[in-house]
């Protein structure tokens, strides 16, 4: 009987609600702690994990996403897992935009260029990166450092940012960079991709927890 070589799994959450995110503010580099519903939300993503056991978990340079694994790691009863800090998963640089209302912004520049500013692939943004800039620094650390685990059968878990993941998801899914702006990463959001020995992914799941607030 032939042994069916393992497949490796990439679990993929964003970070859950940060201190910024609930002011609307555009955060970047800015390093700003999870809200109380934030750190609730990281054990509930760690619930519907619990039937994973994995081999080593990456995080940017954010304390947000160490707070969310920490969360994660509770929900889900595990012990302390392998942590890996990269600089290359850190949320988008949003330059002159950093900690400005996003809405206030809207107002001033107008719908167009708010969406090409929040969802474009290219679109310049004083001092910042485009999402282009964020892809040409995950890629390469998916390529050396993520799909070779995957390969021999690991299974990886990634808590990053919405761009950092929006631009990994391009690259996983061939996705047109016409395209992109449709691509969101929503909190409470967790996607899995099952990648084979020659890296190809065979499978995709999406997992979500209720991030509804509670009615008072």
């Amino acid at each position: 009987m032939s042994i069916q070589p393992k497949t490796g799994l990439l679990v993929i959450s964003r970070h859950t609600e940060s201190e910024w995110n609930l002011l609307g503010k555009w955060t970047g580099l800015t390093d700003v702690s999870l809200t109380e519903k934030g750190h609730k939300e990281a054990r509930m993503v760690g619930e519907l994990l619990k039937e994973i056991k994995f081999d080593v978990a990456y995080v940017s340079e954010q304390k947000r996403t160490h707070q969310t694994l920490e969360g994660i790691l509770a929900g889900a009863n595990y012990p302390d897992v392998m942590k890996q800090v990269r600089g290359a998963v850190n949320e988008r640089d949003y330059g002159e935009l950093t900690g400005k209302n996003k809405w206030e912004v809207q107002t001033e520049i107008g719908d167009e260029a708010f969406k090409g500013i929040r969802r474009g692939w290219d679109y310049p943004v004083p001092g910042g990166e485009t999402l282009k800039d964020v892809h040409a620094r995950v890629v390469p650390f998916f390529e050396t450092e993520l799909l070779p685990r995957l390969q021999a059968g690991e299974n990886v878990l990634l808590v990053a940012h919405g761009n950092s993941i929006r631009a990994l998801i391009k690259h996983l899914e061939d996705i047109h960079e016409d395209e992109i702006a449709n691509v969101e990463m929503g909190f409470g959001q967790i996607l899995l991709y099952h990648v084979d020995p020659e890296g190809k992914v065979i499978k995709k799941e999406i997992r979500q927890i209720d991030t509804t607030p509670p009615k008072a």
